[in-house]
């Protein structure tokens, strides 16, 4: 009777186990419903919202998927959203939606007397409750024709799941917000945790890219890097024997050519490569590809358009000057206060330039 009664209490925290974590939030498409939707405008504490029977569209929780995304995701599990743009959660690799509210991320000529707003930072998705707003400059994505009006958290991620990276959408997938379908597939990569030992990136710890970054963001961008004529930069192509040399020797603007090929590889200027991990620390090889994502995060920085570097300053000393926004921190030699754009890690133009300070 004990050995029966063991196992049937046994098999009972078994199942308790395996439904929790099918229950769980965004699993495989099976999410765990109430934690994000209501049926009666109510959470057991009184109306969600007045007037009674006024409920939010979707039945959600908050105002709307980005508000209810934020719940969760803004200053824990991803922490995507720091509450003070001025000192933002420790990087993550996505960059911090927390940017959006910068004043003035303009560090060029003049560029505190002619202010470019925090809404230029990055994805300037909607947040009622953060006072983000449609942006003013772009109606639609940028080479695409997403609409600006649309744009929140579930326009790149899906809400109720699925196996991608990041539960991004891919091919075939359609988005509810803003009524868009996606034709390209997710990318794969391997991400950080969320929290805890292993989240922060570091020249050893840092987002995997495999392959498909460039693609995807198409979905909404289209292909308007993929043309490769003298206006425009490649995008998921290879890079050439020449890029890996400069890639693996460029080590700064004060080393130009110490680096060594184990250890090239920088965070603010990353590659993809199908057998990329997170510890990776090597410079490119030729089944390396240039993508969107190397030279821009996929929230926001404290930059114009997500940039992982200030795109608008020749010194690194000069970040944060003008605009008394938020330096970005770059590591080691590149973090010399007469580092020059990080262009130079694949193109060095740096050669035989005099450094004025």
């Amino acid at each position: 009777m004990r050995r029966s009664m063991f196992l049937i209490l046994t098999f009972a925290a078994l199942f308790v186990l395996q439904v929790s974590n099918a229950l769980a939030f965004h699993d495989e498409g099976v999410a765990y419903c109430s934690g994000c939707h209501t049926m009666h405008n109510t959470d057991g504490n009184g109306n969600l919202i007045d007037p009674t029977g006024q409920g939010y569209q979707y039945l959600l929780k908050q105002a709307n998927a980005t508000d209810l995304c934020l719940s969760c995701h803004a200053t824990s599990r991803g922490a995507v959203w720091g509450s003070d743009p001025m000192a933002p959660p420790a990087e993550r690799g996505p960059g911090n939606f927390a940017f959006l509210l910068e004043d003035n991320i303009n560090d060029g000529h003049n560029g505190g007397s002619n202010p470019i707003p925090g809404w230029r930072a990055g994805h300037t998705v909607i947040s009622p409750s953060r006072g983000t707003v449609v942006d003013g400059l772009n109606p639609v994505a940028p080479g695409g024709t997403y609409p600006a009006s649309a744009l929140g958290c579930t326009s790149c991620h899906d809400p109720h799941g699925n196996m991608n990276y990041r539960l991004l959408y891919g091919a075939g997938d359609h988005v509810v917000s803003g009524n868009y379908n996606f034709t390209q597939a997710a990318p794969i990569a391997e991400g950080l945790p969320f929290s805890g030992t292993g989240s922060t990136e570091a020249p050893n710890n840092h987002i995997a890219y495999n392959s498909g970054m460039s693609a995807w963001c198409s979905n909404c961008h289209g292909n308007f890097h993929n043309n490769q004529d003298q206006y425009r930069h490649p995008s998921g192509v290879t890079m050439s024997s020449v890029i890996q040399n400069v890639y693996d020797t460029y080590n700064g603007t004060i080393d130009q050519h110490g680096g060594a090929h184990a250890t090239a590889y920088l965070t603010l200027t990353p590659f993809e490569d199908p057998e990329m991990t997170v510890d990776w620390t090597a410079g490119p090889d030729g089944n390396s590809r240039v993508s969107c994502i190397t030279c821009h995060r996929a929230h926001a920085t404290s930059g114009q358009n997500s940039g992982r570097w200030d795109f608008n300053i020749p010194f690194y000393e000069e970040d944060g000057v003008e605009s008394g926004s938020y330096v970005m921190p770059q590591p080691g030699n590149y973090g010399d206060p007469n580092q020059r754009s990080l262009c130079n890690k694949c193109h060095n133009k740096d050669v035989n330039d005099a450094m004025p300070f």
